[in-house]
């Protein structure tokens, strides 16, 4: 954003704050919950089993929307969350997650050490587009980075900053 823009946002009397959180939608919030918590060792911070107020259905657009979600830290020292939602009601089919197509997207965490990640998890049976890559060019020269799969297909990506 130019400075000019955030000048003239911040005169209109609003401005954006911290992220906040990211939110999936997944098809078996058990599944995601497993995978998420034990697989990547997230830690569980919330949990919500039968989410169907009024502004819910507002919010979304699904009248009489029921909701199942779990919320969960990278760390619990983390500000930002990764909520998963699973609509009991109102659910689509499954949405094309490649990453090349407008409108889709990733997340990115850190790892101290992304080769032994990818072998555990590999052994565990997540599956990943490609084994590690060192990055050769950029502010992360010598970096290394691997895209890998959530159980719906949802593209995650493991970044190891250059030493």
């Amino acid at each position: 954003m130019s400075t000019k823009l955030a000048n003239e946002t911040a005169a209109t009397g609003w401005r954006l704050g911290e992220f906040h959180h990211l939110g999936l939608t997944v098809s078996d919030i058990e599944r995601s919950i497993v995978f998420y918590r034990d697989v990547l060792g997230m830690t569980l911070i919330r949990r919500r089993p039968h989410v169907d107020s009024d502004y819910v259905a507002s919010q979304t657009g699904y009248e009489g929307v029921v909701l199942n979600v779990a919320s969960f830290k990278i760390s619990p020292e983390s500000a930002q969350s990764l909520e998963v939602v699973q609509y009991m009601n109102h659910s689509g089919p499954p949405a094309e997650s490649a990453t090349n197509r407008p409108g889709n997207s990733h997340f990115c965490m850190t790892v101290d050490d992304l080769r032994a990640a990818y072998a555990d998890l590999k052994v565990r049976g997540v599956r990943f587009k490609s084994e590690p890559v060192t990055i050769t060019a950029g502010p992360n020269a010598g970096g290394l980075v691997v895209y890998f799969f959530d159980p719906d297909g949802y593209t995650l990506e493991f970044f190891q900053p250059p030493k």
